[in-house]
This record gives structure tokens, C-alpha cells and sequence, in this order.
């Protein structure tokens, strides 16, 4: 049977293009940035990543993203909010059946970052929080102290948080995103959804195995083209993680979704997996309505 077409695809990271939003998207991590081809890049990764999506130069984007998303049957995403405006939040208001918000935050922002996530989850209904412990402003490892206060307010609010894992595309350091620091933080919070993103290698057997342990512990496939999914969480979705895997893109930051689905099909998850990965599984663990 392989891939189904009419699941209702929930995509757990997507964004809405406009333009020189890109330079804004990344804005964060030129501080950190310390070789000139990476401060040249249109986007800090780019040497990995071919053909990606074109930024529109004016266009109804919030339009032509539901376009994108009916035309690959994605029901729902999961995309970034700001509190300072912008279009994400337009698409939060104006079409909450659609988007649901996550706010990224630097953990190195102390008690404010606390305040933040507090009135993102009050003004939009924030479904979780992200983050990204090589990009913070110093880098902050998953297990430091300094990231506790948000993993204590994420459990105590009932938000998931989406970290990225394993060796960043970004020329930083790598060492704040070891896959075993995520073991810890599973130990110490068990009330705490904790959702790796962005690969987890070149763990990736570790993040299998701390994916069977942690009860509460979850793997998306963003930023992957679907024919480099690491075979080891291919492996562990086709035998007991059928309910820990979840599916994630990168439109427009760096696949486009033709791409994207065009190899989906592909990707060789049994009969049974499939509606899992690409909807169920985000909608128990978002809190979703079926």
C-alpha cells in the first residue's frame, strides 16, 4: 500500500516565505559565525542544502502557503510566532484550522524568556517551544542550567519543546547538541515532552535507543530530505517507535515541498507506520483534535 495520500498530513515545521525574511529567520546566529563563506550564505547551511526555495518579491504569501499545503496534502503546521508581529502571526489569527505557533527562544535571556513564553502561550495558544542550544548567544549545552527554568515552565504550561539534536548545519559547535545530554533532561523531567529535531546525527543509534527509554521522548525528521531519513530511525519506526516518530519538513527554509514529497514515498516504513508518522502521532502529542 506504502505512503497514503488522504492521512491529512500535519507537518511539525514549515514557515510562511516573504521577503527578506530569510536575513531575519538567521538574523541571530551571524554573532556566532566566525568563517566569511558562512557569513556570505543566504541562509548559515546552505552548503548542504540544493535548490532552495526561492523567496517571493510580493505576493499574498499566507495564500500561496495554503496553496502549497493543500496541494500536498498538509492539513496542518506547526510554524514559528513572534512577539513582535509579523506574518506568521497574521496566519495564527486568521487561520488557526490551519497553523498552529511555536516560540524559539535563548535560554541565555533569563527570566524574561520565562515571561515570553508565558504571554506567547496567553496572546496565541502556542502549542510549543523550540530551540536551538548551538545557535543561543553563548551556546548552551541541552543539559545546562540555564535551560532548566524553560524545561520547568514547558512542563509546567504542557508544551512539547523541539530541540535540535546532534551535529548543527551551522558552522558551531557541535557539543551542545550531543544526543546523550538529552538523557538527563529526560531523567530529571518526566512531566516534559522533549521532541528532537533536525537529525541527531551522527547519533543516531543513541537517539533510537533513548527514544525506546524516555516514555515522553519524540523524533521529527525536520530539515531532512526524506532520502537521507538516518536508516537507524527508519529501523526503530518499523519495529517498537511506530508511535515515537513524527514527520517534519523544511519549506521554505530549505526544501521545498515538491521536493519533499516527491520522495516520501520512498522512504520504505511499513503499511502501518505511515498514518502515524505523517499525522497521529503529531496530533497526540500537540494536543489536536482528530
Amino acid at each position: 500500500m506504502g505512503m497514503p495520500l488522504d492521512v491529512g498530513v500535519i507537518d511539525l515545521m514549515l514557515g510562511i516565505p516573504e521577503p527578506g525574511q530569510r536575513d531575519l529567520w538567521y538574523s541571530f546566529l551571524r554573532p556566532n559565525l566566525r568563517d566569511q563563506e558562512s557569513k556570505g550564505m543566504a541562509m548559515p547551511a546552505q552548503y548542504m542544502f540544493k535548490d532552495i526555495p526561492e523567496q517571493p518579491t510580493d505576493a499574498d504569501m499566507i495564500a500561496i502557503t495554503l496553496d502549497q499545503m493543500d496541494g500536498h496534502g498538509i492539513d496542518r503546521a506547526l510554524i514559528g510566532c513572534s512577539l513582535d508581529g509579523g506574518i506568521q502571526n497574521d496566519a495564527l489569527r486568521n487561520h488557526p484550522e490551519r497553523f498552529f505557533g511555536c516560540l524559539h527562544v535563548d535560554p541565555n535571556g533569563g527570566v524574561q524568556v520565562l515571561r515570553d513564553i508565558q504571554r506567547a502561550y496567553d496572546e496565541f495558544g502556542i502549542k510549543g517551544v523550540s530551540l536551538f542550544p548551538s545557535g543561543c548567544n553563548p551556546p548552551l549545552p541541552i543539559n545546562d542550567k540555564r535551560m532548566y527554568p524553560v524545561y520547568a515552565k514547558c512542563a509546567e504550561l504542557g508544551l512539547p519543546v523541539l530541540c535540535c539534536v546532534g551535529v548543527p548545519g551551522p558552522r558551531l559547535p557541535m557539543a551542545p547538541q550531543h544526543v546523550e545530554l538529552v538523557d538527563e533532561v529526560c531523567w530529571y523531567f518526566p512531566e516534559l515532552t522533549f521532541i528532537m529535531r533536525h537529525g541527531a546525527e551522527p547519533w543516531t543509534d543513541l537517539a533510537a535507543k533513548l527514544l525506546l527509554k524516555w516514555p515522553n521522548l519524540y523524533y521529527s525528521t525536520s530539515a531532512f530530505a526524506p532520502k537521507y531519513y538516518p536508516q537507524a530511525i527508519i529501523d526503530f519506526a518499523n519495529s517498537r517507535g511506530a508511535d515515537k516518530v513524527m514527520y517534519a519538513g523544511y519549506f521554505p527554509m530549505g526544501l521545498s515541498l515538491d521536493r519533499i514529497f516527491a520522495e516520501l514515498p520512498q522512504v520504505p516504513f511499513r503499511d502501518e507506520v505511515w498514518p502515524k508518522f505523517l499525522r497521529h502521532n503529531a496530533a497526540r502529542v500537540f494536543g489536536l483534535s482528530e
